[in-house]
């Protein structure tokens, strides 16, 4: 049979010569099992490590150990984007599971700093083994599998001891879209004999490659943001646990051997987590792991790399909740086999070293339970009582303009648990005004203390000047949030918010014959005015300020607010005013009627400072070397906030776009040269004949670079390089050079139709690049301009950051009846950064004016 050949070519590779002993390979020797509990092999049939198994696959095994066993039971607690089913398997002895909604309300007495615990006796370890958090990673979720069946079939001491102690659960696919992406590539080039060479197709996945979801983002970095449903399931599913230790598997370069923790010491680990996490527990486990993969022969380092600083990551956040977040990292066979420099690493190889780091993981958890027990303990209390002497009370927010964005960050902070409440009265702090019903307060005397510290303190004082990713992760500076400080001697009063308090602000509006206004400063208007636009209702939007007498009484609006014209539109004013309703409840915003064009201040309804808004039809390229983090960003921008379809276009199809059809590109960072002169010469007439094209971070500079348009890189000053070093330095020379991912302050001008709804000319932006812009010579086209010492918060040289200031971070700027948009920074970035997503949606909607 060709499984069977297959597995023969894999066995070999490692000297196995027992083809019935598949076990024996994985497990140690001498391991028993019950006989009626089929192993992943008897019930896939074929040897785990000679296919990539898919997902519905690993479901399927999951449910039939749930069936067969009283160890076992299986639980839903979400779906991707796709529809695959998020799973978890809650594995231990059958008297625990009788009784486990008990255990679970006895655990979380660890997080609460007002219970006492003076036996720890009967309380279990929880153990969250998660797997496979970038699809393309895949031998994780194979030894999910295999370390399922070991403890729901295992017959061992050493088994029945972990099942009675403690309550694992495992998430055998945290990114079950991309590992399915990877999985079908990965079989459907699998050969017969296999083929090890790493050029082969084989080993090459097409763009955009299964590390990412549906929407192409990075999972294992949206701990935090929760952008995505796979990340806010499983946070909710965290939630009602607290596990004391949470795995993180992962692969690595072909090249390498094999990582576990501690990682590099201080450099990168992460400031607000107490030292006894680094210090006592990661070592206390290391021992457990080196004696596990030395017992089998596997090569492995520590402490030299890998971060755990950032707190999105799965090995980050649960540091941050009492727990042990473990990452680990297997060389990886990117297929079924493949070549490297110390002989060839085949897939059931990687397989057996994150099986072997599972079980190890499981027995330190077992053996130091009771030290796990007190560390999560200790933790919140520490954390309660650091916060409640910390001077600084909490901190107050909001933003009186924009209530889809206050609660986009509320539902944030809710979501990670953290205590927020609506103020009672009207509080001034460093010159702003903050309004009861838009202004709300954190504690810092809370048990998510840390994780206050995380959303909002700006830190640019670090240890180290080397980051694997980003150094700053504000989150209140990314939803372009106003915040202060409040150091009064008592926490202010207001109303405890749950997620069901979070509506959004819609409200019938009352018919008119004449006109209805929506203000552009809300977050969500953009998915009103797309709605308004695909129902094919004329909207125009306002270049000037004006206030007028609405249902409302007078109102101010500013810069970008959308007029409804009724007595123009093609329709009867019953239709108009029913899609006006419908799209604002959609948006979960109010809009205002009218009875009369005349403003009681500023423009009238019927100036020319009036545009109508030309219907988005957008394109983007993706393919080739463009950046699918980049490319899915914008896709799922506009189809989860906007509800607005962009088109994608693999660059090898650009010659058959018939650009007529679109009013609209965007290119995200890459190089276009590829595209052809003939069909270069083709975009470039599209925008002169009115088309608008948005250019951000990479294609910025590719446009800069291609002379289309006039503008210039800015200078940079000249760092010193010593005329010798050691070698074993340089990297961290170097390293230091670069802008790992920071946050700077800029100026925008908000009078610009791609500044619209800002109210604030102080903009928050995210530079993870030392690509430096010039500000335009034309003085209308710097939209965004960072302020001359613009650090917020994150690290950067001295040099980087003199030379950041002063610079552009987006110009727009005309060529014949079009517009370049050119962003220099990314205003997506990870779906957080609700602060400049506005931008872009101007580009869109206004990119025409």
């Amino acid at each position: 049979m060709k499984y069977r050949s297959l597995f023969t070519a894999i066995i070999l590779l490692f000297g196995l010569l027992n083809l019935n002993a598949q076990n024996d390979y994985f497990f140690a020797e001498g391991a028993r099992f019950d006989p009626k509990i089929p192993t992943p092999e008897k019930y896939l049939g074929y040897p785990i490590g000679s296919l990539h198994t898919r997902h519905d696959a690993i479901v399927g095994y999951m449910r039939e150990l749930a069936r067969l066993s009283d160890r076992a039971t299986l639980d839903t607690i979400g779906e991707t984007y796709e529809h695959r089913q998020l799973v978890v398997l809650t594995i231990t002895s059958p008297e625990n599971h009788r009784n486990l909604e008990s255990i679970r309300k006895e655990h979380l007495k660890l997080t609460d700093p007002n219970q006492s615990i003076d036996d720890y006796s009967n309380m279990k370890s929880v153990v969250l083994l998660g797997y496979n958090v970038h699809g393309n990673e895949p031998s994780s979720s194979e030894a999910a599998l295999l370390t399922a069946y070991y403890y729901v079939a295992g017959q061992s001491a050493e088994v029945r001891a972990a099942v009675k102690d403690a309550v694992l659960m495992v998430d055998p696919a945290f990114n079950p879209d991309g590992r399915d992406r990877h999985t079908t590539w990965a079989n459907s080039y699998l050969g017969d004999p296999m083929v090890s060479d790493p050029i082969d197709v084989e080993h090459n996945e097409a763009w955009p490659r299964g590390r990412t979801n549906h929407y192409w983002y990075d999972l294992n970095r949206d701990w935090l943001p929760l952008a995505h449903v796979e990340s806010q399931a499983r946070i909710d599913f965290y939630h009602k646990w607290y596990p004391n230790v949470v795995t993180d598997f992962h692969e690595m370069g072909t090249n390498s051997t094999y990582f576990f923790e501690p990682t590099k010491p201080f450099g990168s680990e992460n400031p607000v987590v107490p030292r006894d996490n680094y210090d006592g527990l990661n070592n206390l486990f290391a021992g457990y792991f080196h004696e596990a993969l030395d017992e089998i022969g596997s090569l492995y380092f520590t402490k030299e790399q890998y971060d755990n600083s950032y707190p999105g990551y799965g090995s980050t956040y649960p540091d941050i909740h009492g727990a042990l977040g473990l990452v680990f990292e297997q060389a990886s066979s990117r297929g079924h086999v493949q070549d490297s420099p110390t002989g060839k690493v085949g897939f059931a190889f990687t397989i057996k070293n994150h099986v072997t780091s599972s079980l190890a993981t499981v027995r330190a958890s077992v053996g130091e339970r009771e030290v796990l027990l007190k560390h999560m303990e200790k933790y919140f209390d520490s954390a309660l009582e650091e916060g409640s002497r910390n001077p600084v009370k909490g901190w107050v927010f909001g933003d009186p303009a924009d209530d889809g964005r206050n609660q986009a960050f509320i539902d944030l902070l809710l979501r990670h648990r953290i205590k927020t409440v609506a103020l009672n009265d009207d509080i001034e702090l460093n010159g702003k005004n903050y309004k009861a019903g838009k202004a709300f307060y954190v504690p810092n005397a809370q048990k998510q203390y840390r994780m206050v510290r995380t959303m909002f303190e700006q830190v640019t004082t670090f240890y180290d000047s080397i980051f694997y990713d980003a150094s700053s992760w504000t989150a209140a500076l990314t939803y372009n949030m106003p915040y202060a400080e409040w150091k009064g001697k008592q926490d202010l009063s207001g109303k405890e918010l749950a997620r069901t308090d979070l509506k959004g602000t819609y409200a019938r509006v009352p018919k008119t014959n004449y006109a209805y206004l929506i203000e552009w400063n809300e977050y969500y208007a953009p998915k009103a005015l797309n709605y308004l636009l695909e129902k094919g209702v004329y909207v125009n939007y306002g270049s000037k300020p004006f206030s007028i007498e609405t249902n409302e009484g007078v109102k101010e609006y500013g810069y970008g607010t959308l007029m409804i014209p009724v007595s123009r539109q093609e329709m009867d004013a019953d239709l108009v005013h029913a899609y006006v309703e419908e799209a604002t409840e959609i948006a979960g915003i109010r809009a205002q009627s009218v009875k009369t064009g005349f403003s009681t201040s500023g423009v009238d309804l019927g100036s020319g400072s009036f545009t109508t808004v030309r219907k988005p039809k957008a394109i983007m390229l993706i393919g080739g070397n463009t950046n699918s983090a980049e490319a899915g960003e914008v896709w799922h921008l506009f189809d989860s906030k906007v509800g607005m379809p962009i088109t994608k276009v693999d660059m090898n199809n650009a010659g058959r776009i018939s650009w007529s059809d679109y009013n609209t590109l965007i290119l995200v960072s890459g190089s276009y040269n590829s595209l052809g002169e003939s069909t270069l010469d083709r975009i470039k007439l599209w925008v002169r004949e009115g088309g608008t094209l948005i250019t951000i971070k990479g294609a910025t500079s590719w446009a800069i670079g291609a002379k289309w348009v006039n503008e210039k890189y800015a200078a940079r000053s000249e760092q010193v390089t010593p005329d010798r070093m050691d070698y074993v330095t340089s990297r961290d020379f170097f390293g230091a050079r670069s802008v790992g991912g920071s946050m700077y302050m800029t100026d925008i001008d908000i009078s610009h139709p791609i500044g619209f709804g800002y109210t604030s000319r102080e903009l928050p932006v995210y530079r993870n690049h030392t690509t430096l812009i010039q500000p335009s010579s034309s003085p209308t086209n710097t939209v965004v301009k960072y302020t001359e010492n613009p650090l917020l918060s994150g690290y950067v040289n001295k040099a980087n950051l003199k030379d950041i200031g002063g610079t552009a971070s987006l110009i727009a700027t005309g060529m014949g009846r079009g517009n370049v948009v050119m962003f220099v920074d990314n205003p997506n970035f990870r779906g957080m950064w609700y602060g400049t997503n506005r931008l872009l949606f101007n580009a869109v909607f206004f990119g025409n004016y």
